[in-house]
C-alpha cells in the first residue's frame, strides 16, 4: 500500500475508532447511543439555521488549523495558536473602535491588523528558536498566558476606563452577512467562511508552488542538510512561524468582526487555539485535510449542544469523542502497522 493512501486511510480509521470507543462510554454511562448521534446530527444539520451555525464554527477552526498546520509541515510545533488568537482578536476590534473608515478600507485594516499582531506574537518563539534555539513548544506554551493578560489590561485600562470589554464595532469593519443569515434563517453565519477558504488556498500555494515554500519544507525535514545546500535555515524557521501566526490571528478576526463584534476581558482561554491542534492533526497537516477536520470537529462542537435536550446525553461526552479521536491519530503508527500486516496478508 502507498504512502499517500496510508496518509488518507489512518484519519479515517482514527475517527470511525474514537466514535466506536464514544459510543462504548455512552451505552456503558447508561444513555442510548442511537438517540444521542441521531441528536448530535440534528443539532449540526437538522435544521438550516443550525448548519449554518456550523459552518460558522468551522470557520476559526480552519485557520487555527492552518495556523498549526503550517508550522508543523516546517518543522516546527506551534502550541502557541490560542495566545495568536487573542491577540489577533483584540487587534482587529481595537482598529475597528478606533477608526471611522469606509468599509472597503476600514474591513481589510481590521482582519490585515489581526493577522499582523498573530504574526508578531509567533515572531518571538520564532526568533528565539532561530537565534538561541529555544524550544518553541515552551516559549509558545507560556506567551499564551502572556497574550491572556495583556490583552485582558488593554481591555480594561486602554480602549475602556476599567470596563469588562469593549464598544461593538461598526458595521464598517463587521464580517456580518445580511445574505448569508436570510439563507440560514439569521444563523450568525459570517463572509469569514469566505476569508478561510482562501487561506487553504494560500497555504497550499505557498508549500507546493513556490521556491519559498519548498525551503520551509525542506528546512522541516533536515535543517543541516537545507543549510549545507545554501538556504537560511533561521530566517525559514522565523517566516514559518510568522506565517502560522498570522493564520491564528486571522481565525482571532473570525471571532471578533463576524461572530461576535467586540472583544471581552476572559478568565481562560477560548479553546479554539487547541482545538486547532486537533484538527491539524486529523487533517494530517494537510490544506484540504484541515478543512474536513475542522467540519467534523465543527459539527460535533454545535451538534454536541442539541444531545442534553433532544436525547438527555450530557454534550462532555462529544469532549471525550473528540479527545479518542486525537488519541487514534496520535497512535497512528500502531494503526499502520495493523494496515501493513494485513496488506501484507493480502498480498499472500
Amino acid at each position: 500500500m502507498s504512502e499517500r493512501l496510508k496518509n488518507f486511510i489512518v484519519p479515517i480509521l482514527a475517527v470511525i475508532l474514537g466514535m466506536l470507543a464514544g459510543t462504548i462510554i455512552i451505552i456503558a454511562t447508561g444513555y442510548n447511543a442511537g438517540q444521542a448521534f441521531y441528536a448530535l446530527w440534528d443539532g449540526a444539520f437538522g435544521d438550516i439555521y443550525y448548519t449554518g451555525e456550523t459552518i460558522r464554527q468551522v470557520t476559526p477552526y480552519i485557520l487555527a488549523g492552518l495556523a498549526v498546520g503550517f508550522a508543523y509541515k516546517t518543522g516546527l510545533f506551534n502550541i502557541g495558536v490560542e495566545g495568536q488568537l487573542i491577540v489577533g482578536w483584540l487587534a482587529a476590534v481595537w482598529v475597528g473602535v478606533a477608526f471611522d473608515l469606509p468599509k472597503v478600507i476600514h474591513l481589510p485594516l481590521a482582519i490585515l491588523a489581526a493577522a499582523a499582531a498573530g504574526a508578531l506574537w509567533a515572531f518571538i518563539p520564532g526568533y528565539l528558536k532561530a537565534r538561541f534555539h529555544v524550544h518553541e513548544v515552551i516559549v509558545t506554551i507560556m506567551l499564551n498566558y502572556v497574550a491572556l493578560h495583556i490583552t485582558n489590561y488593554f481591555i480594561r485600562y486602554v480602549i475602556t476606563d476599567n470596563g469588562d470589554r469593549t464598544p461593538d464595532i461598526p458595521e464598517t469593519a463587521s464580517l456580518r452577512s445580511p445574505f448569508f443569515e436570510n439563507i440560514t434563517d439569521y444563523s450568525r453565519l459570517h463572509w469569514g467562511i469566505v476569508v478561510a477558504i482562501l487561506c487553504v488556498i494560500l497555504m497550499w500555494f505557498i508549500l507546493e508552488k513556490t521556491t519559498r515554500g519548498y525551503e520551509l519544507r525542506a528546512v522541516g525535514f533536515n535543517q543541516h542538510a537545507s543549510e549545507y545546500a545554501g538556504m537560511s535555515v533561521r530566517s525559514n524557521i522565523i517566516l514559518s512561524m510568522v506565517i502560522s501566526g498570522a493564520f491564528a490571528g486571522l481565525a482571532g478576526s473570525m471571532e471578533a468582526l463576524g461572530t461576535f463584534g467586540y472583544a471581552a476581558t476572559r478568565s481562560g482561554f477560548t479553546g479554539i487555539g487547541f482545538d486547532g491542534i486537533a484538527v491539524a492533526l486529523l487533517g494530517a497537516n494537510t490544506p484540504i485535510g484541515i478543512v474536513l477536520a475542522a467540519l467534523l470537529l465543527g459539527s460535533l462542537k454545535v451538534g454536541a449542544l442539541n444531545m442534553p435536550l433532544e436525547a438527555g446525553v450530557p454534550n462532555e461526552l462529544v469532549d471525550i469523542i473528540i479527545a479518542l479521536i486525537v488519541f487514534f491519530v496520535a497512535a497512528s503508527y500502531m494503526i499502520r502497522i495493523l494496515i501493513d500486516r494485513f496488506s501484507k496478508k493480502g498480498v499472500k
